[in-house]
This record gives structure tokens, C-alpha cells and sequence, in this order.
């Protein structure tokens, strides 16, 4: 079985601006890596299907889906938040986005694909139950890991988040629900300024300070993060997967490097072997810095498709 790659040309149109961060750009640069390395015919490609609101309503309030609904504009960008817009496309994107990451565990499910990475934008971690924010509209791991849990019927998954900032909106979406484990690495005091005063048994959140480069980290991640997912015995793994954690990405003060993205996804299919059959659904989340966003994304890639 191959890796799928999960993408929608909806995608590329979400745009918030010159220069926001947050950029069609993004995907280019991983789609560029992928053939400069050699790894995209090696991948199982499949293009993202809207999601279906029910998905939606597993981890949004219905009047946030109708407020996102209604605020697409007709043309120019409508802003919701100081750093999140909607263009006349975003609205398409951010269902495909949602949809992409639905089908992935469809397909890693059923035995389609060994494991599956989604290139889709928007991206979703701060978006909560009911807010957009940091880029951030549909949150798309937590539907896919709310699919597995209620369509499947799986008792146990986990995402592991290893995004530069907190994945506060998947902690909002996630804090009562005893089936899901949450464990997230990320630079503090640092947007969106919470997440290390949570206390839970199913919340592993970490939070490292500016400057924390690979040794620091994978010492973290082994302490913290391993032993908890290994007692939580998964039965399906989510990466919400940022790459912004990248010493060349301005965006933050880490100082990971792809040898450590490579590190992060090895350790987590470990676990995954363990308890879970290997299966794995990736999200993509941030990375700012084109040519280490497009480098990282790939090894972490080549690494799921053991190439």
C-alpha cells in the first residue's frame, strides 16, 4: 500500500493577502519538493471531497458553520479575525480541507492506503468549537479524528501536534472527550498564549521555551509525550503536522531541523505499529518559510512512505 496524498485545487485559491504568511504558495512549494525529490509517483494521490456538515457538526456549533457560510464574500476579503480572511474561495477550500482529512481516515480504515498525508488549506488547529483564529476556519484534524472515532467506532485515537504554536482550538474541541489524546509540543509564552497551565490526564501539552533545538526537543518528546501515548494504547494516530517549528521559519524561535521532523514521525509510527495497525492521518498545519516548509513536509513524508 502506498501513502496518500490528499489535496483539492480549492486549495491554491484561498488567498488572505500579499504577503500573509498563510499562502497558496505553501502548497506549491511542498508539490515542488515532492517532484524534486522524487517521491511524488511514489504516492498514492487522491483529490479531497467536501465534507459533509454532519462532519462539521461532530466539532462545530451549527450556528458557527452558518456564520462561516454567510460571511464568504462575493468579492474582495471579509475579515474574521486580525489575522484570518475569507476570499470568494476560502469557503470552498475550508469544506475540501475538512473533507480531505474525513476521507483519509477512510481510506487508512479500509486498507486503501498505508497511512495518509492531507495538503490542504486552510489550515485548522485554532479554530475552535465556535472561532476562527490564526489562520484557521474548519478545524481539520479534529474532524478527521472525531470521523474515526464516531464513523468507525474506534475506542481510542491520538494526535499528536507538533506545530510551533498550541493547538488550542483541537484542546477546546477535545477536552471532555475521554476517547481522544491530545499531545502537543509548542514555543511559550507564544501564541495563542495558553495551553501550559492544562491539566489532564489526556491533554499531554508541552510547552519549551524560544530556542529549544533538536536535542532539547527530542528529549522532551521522549519524557512526555512517548510513555503517554504508549499507555494510552491508540488505535489510530493523527499528526497535526506544522513545520513552523523549523530554525529557518521566522514565524517562531525553535530550532528543528528535518533530520528532527523525521525523528517526531519514526517515534509516532513506533506507536502506531504497536497498537495501532500503522495507522497514521497527517494534517498539514503551519510553516511560513517556503523552502524549509517544502523540505520538511517532504522528509516527513518520505518517512510515512518508508522510502
Amino acid at each position: 500500500m502506498h501513502t496518500a496524498y490528499i489535496t483539492h485545487p480549492s486549495c491554491l485559491l484561498h488567498d488572505m493577502g500579499n504577503g500573509h504568511p498563510e499562502s497558496p504558495a505553501r502548497l506549491r512549494a511542498i508539490d515542488d519538493r515532492l517532484h524534486a525529490a522524487r517521491l511524488f509517483d511514489h504516492l498514492s494521490h487522491l483529490e479531497a471531497p467536501r465534507a459533509q456538515r454532519a462532519q462539521l457538526l461532530r466539532v462545530h456549533d451549527a450556528a458557527y458553520i452558518d456564520f462561516i457560510e454567510a460571511a464568504s464574500p462575493r468579492e474582495g476579503l471579509r475579515e474574521l479575525d486580525p489575522d484570518t480572511s475569507m476570499n470568494p474561495h476560502t469557503l470552498d477550500a475550508a469544506w475540501h480541507a475538512a473533507g480531505g482529512a474525513a476521507v483519509a481516515v477512510d481510506l487508512v480504515m479500509a486498507g486503501d492506503a498505508a497511512n495518509a498525508f492531507v495538503a490542504c488549506r486552510p489550515p485548522g488547529h485554532h479554530a475552535t468549537r465556535n472561532r476562527a483564529m490564526g489562520f484557521c476556519i474548519f478545524n481539520n484534524i479534529a474532524v478527521a479524528a472525531a470521523h474515526a472515532l464516531d464513523r468507525h467506532g474506534l475506542e481510542r485515537v491520538a494526535i499528536v501536534d507538533f506545530d510551533v504554536h498550541h493547538g488550542n482550538g483541537t484542546e477546546d474541541i477535545f477536552r471532555d472527550e475521554p476517547r481522544l489524546m491530545l499531545c502537543s509540543t509548542f514555543q511559550h509564552p507564544y501564541y495563542p498564549f495558553c495551553g501550559a497551565e492544562t491539566v489532564s490526564e489526556r491533554i499531554v501539552n508541552v510547552p519549551l521555551p524560544a530556542g529549544t533545538a533538536g536535542a532539547a526537543y527530542r528529549d522532551a518528546f521522549a519524557v512526555r509525550i512517548l510513555p503517554a501515548l504508549e499507555a494510552f494504547r491508540p488505535q489510530m494516530l493523527f499528526f497535526s503536522a506544522g513545520f513552523d517549528g523549523h530554525r529557518e521559519d521566522d514565524m517562531a524561535q525553535f530550532g528543528l531541523v528535518e533530520a528532527d521532523y523525521v525523528w517526531i514521525t519514526e517515534q509516532v509510527m513506533v506507536v502506531a505499529a504497536r497498537h495501532a495497525g500503522g495507522r497514521i492521518v497527517s494534517v498539514l498545519e503551519g510553516g511560513y518559510d517556503l523552502s524549509s516548509l517544502g523540505r520538511s513536509a517532504a522528509a516527513h513524508i518520505k518517512t510515512l512512505a518508508q522510502l
